[in-house]
């Protein structure tokens, strides 16, 4: 692998660490200029959605959105030059993102419209982490997402117990009340099950008879109690993580980043940090 790394050009190292490393003084002016240049593309895509700055500046929008995209097709195929393995980039999530960026404004040509999926752009505007040099950010996510796959299992077990529970009220509302009430269903039971035990409470269905009523009662209170349950599961296993320091190097492979702090090898390729 370290063998592999000192074979890149220097010229291709140097556009790495430009694009790739938020550190240096040069990764710091790019990112900056890559921010800004999202930022304003966003705009534009958004004031050409209203319709009497459309008539007014219509072909000044249009034509700073073809700008900003070919900045970012360049910008994308620089990205895909500079690293080592450019197919584990594209298919990593920024860069399917960095992708998706670009595509909209060449659809529009064949499918009028289509820059409208623009907006997909502000998900770039996620580089701002990278930008400010907030790591501890990244730590937390880590910590975060580390929390959510482990109680997603029991947070999938609560959900299907309350969706049974749903089932079974729904079809007893439903023989409660009745048609003539405006449960004409057991699946418009179940949607005013849904309803009322996540304290929405549309009203557009109501319950009638007395023995219907004491029943909503119990599914209100039940809706409190059940909205919680998952909130400390998830709770519980955050409290449990383990933060580990992390480091804003990007794999100049693969590109990926949040690696540890003191980690001498990509955890997503294997390559030499």
């Amino acid at each position: 692998m370290a063998e592999m790394n000192s074979k890149m050009a220097p010229w291709r190292e140097k556009l790495r660490e430009i694009i790739f490393e938020a550190e240096t003084p040069g990764g710091k002016v790019f990112d900056v200029a890559l921010l800004l240049a999202i930022v304003l593309s966003v705009v534009a895509v958004m004031l050409e959605s209203v319709a009497g700055v459309r008539a007014r500046y219509g072909p000044q929008l249009r034509a700073a959105e073809w700008l900003f995209t070919a900045l970012f097709t360049v910008e994308y195929l620089l990205r895909l030059i500079c690293v080592g393995k450019p197919m584990r980039y594209a298919l990593s999530f920024f860069g399917i993102v960095d992708f998706l960026a670009i595509v909209p404004t060449y659809l529009s040509v064949l499918l009028p419209g289509a820059q409208s999926l623009i907006v997909i752009r502000a998900l770039r505007l996620l580089r701002v982490f990278r930008v400010m040099k907030l790591v501890h950010f990244v730590g937390e996510a880590r910590m975060l997402r580390a929390a959510l796959r482990a109680s997603i299992r029991k947070v999938v077990v609560f959900l299907g117990t309350v969706l049974t529970l749903m089932l079974i009220i729904g079809a007893l509302m439903y023989l409660i009340e009745g048609e003539e009430h405006g449960f004409t269903n057991i699946p418009e039971s179940i949607y005013w099950t849904i309803v009322t035990m996540t304290t929405v409470g549309y009203g557009d269905i109501a319950p009638a008879t007395v023995l219907g009523r004491i029943l909503a009662s119990m599914v209100m209170i039940m809706g409190y109690g059940i909205i919680a349950v998952p909130t400390g599961i998830v709770t519980v296993e955050l409290a449990g993580a383990r933060k580990r320091p992390i480091s804003t190097r990007a794999c100049n492979q693969c590109a990926a980043e949040g690696h540890d702090a003191d980690a001498q090898f990509c955890k997503y390729c294997g390559a030499t940090l």
